[in-house]
């Protein structure tokens, strides 16, 4: 059955209005629902119903809610994916199935060896299409909340909020090379349940030396295994450890 969410908090005593277009266009013409057929909403509150159709028209689709669903899906973390830009098709690849494995939200930036580079007039169309792709991601593997994703210029703007993370991790293929195979397990064992964790990958080209300065007295370098991964495939690599980890613990 498919899913949807709305940006409000359940209520049964309520009905409740569908309208986003994107959603009534998928409900109407996609799926082709009628008035009462079923569908599965997913609300602010991470309440999950299953609800009936009870009216169409082209401003909204009015729903009623007949029966929580009890879902967790969850990772016990919330986990930030700060990576350099990578060439287009790959980061929407990355977006959507990091969406899958669990990630709260997606920092983008123009990092020192990014091939793609972003002008100020292209940056909001493209984060309207990553989070078109990312709220799909969420519909399809069940999540309970749509990930967000914010643009930043250099590592040095995301570094401004670094204080609310309990750990900042970056992965670093140069650890990696050394051998270097416990920080990361060990890191991920002492996660508590909650706790904001920022992981920074790099671009194609990987991090700069000036980059890594930059996060030497913040962050953690971990290493992801003995082999080399792509940019767009590390952050798949750490968030399926995590919750491999963690999601069996709680």
């Amino acid at each position: 059955m498919q899913r949807y969410f709305i940006d409000q908090n359940a209520d049964v005593n309520q009905r409740f209005c569908i309208t986003d277009k994107g959603d009534i266009h998928h409900i109407s013409n996609v799926m082709r629902h009628q008035i009462d057929d079923y569908i599965i909403i997913t609300f602010a509150d991470h309440y999950v119903y299953k609800c009936k159709i009870v009216e169409m028209v082209n401003e909204g689709i009015m729903v009623s809610l007949e029966k929580r669903i009890h879902v967790d899906t969850e990772l016990p973390q919330n986990i930030t994916i700060c990576s350099g830009l990578i060439k287009s098709d790959k980061y929407e690849w990355m977006l959507q199935k990091s969406t899958e494995l669990g990630a709260n939200e997606f920092i983008a930036v123009g990092m020192k060896r990014s091939v793609v580079k972003l002008t100020e007039n292209k940056v909001m169309k493209k984060l309207e299409r990553w989070q078109k792709i990312i709220k799909e991601a969420a519909e399809q593997s069940y999540r309970l909340a749509i990930p967000t994703i914010q643009y930043q210029d250099t590592l040095s703007d995301v570094l401004q909020s670094a204080e609310q993370y309990d750990y900042i991790l970056i992965a670093y293929e140069d650890a990696a090379k050394n051998g270097e195979v416990n920080q990361f397990k060990s890191l991920v064992k002492q996660f508590k349940l909650n706790d904001n964790v920022l992981i920074i990958f790099g671009p194609e080209g990987g991090l700069a030396e000036d980059e890594i300065a930059l996060l030497q007295d913040v962050a953690y370098q971990i290493g992801l295994g003995p082999r080399i991964l792509r940019a767009e495939t590390a952050p798949l690599y750490a968030l399926s450890a995590i919750s491999f980890e963690k999601d069996l613990q709680n």
